[in-house]
């Protein structure tokens, strides 16, 4: 989209969202946070974005492996590169 765009206002008035740090973290999402470095070497952004629902991390993460690393049709690389595309074509980093 060009700039100046609809999408452009509706990213420029993004809200911050409130997030717990992983040094902050206890209980339930302490442990969530360390199964994320344990899997990924940190814990990344959209992560940290449901750290005040725990349980919402816990379902959303459990979604994540079920989809991407379960066995299947598709090889991880596969499933790696259609959410990549996926993600490109929503104009999303993640």
């Amino acid at each position: 989209m060009a700039a100046g765009s609809a999408r452009d206002t509706v990213i420029d008035a993004m809200p911050w969202i409130q997030t717990v740090r992983p040094e902050a973290a206890s209980g339930r999402l302490a442990k969530s946070y360390r199964a994320g470095v344990e899997r990924a070497g940190r814990v990344f952004g959209i992560v940290r974005t449901m750290s005040l629902q725990p349980a919402v991390l816990d379902a959303s993460m459990g979604l994540y492996l079920a989809i991407m690393k379960q066995p299947g049709e598709l090889s991880l690389a596969q499933r790696e590169m259609l959410a990549t595309v996926v993600s490109r074509a929503n104009d999303c980093h993640y």
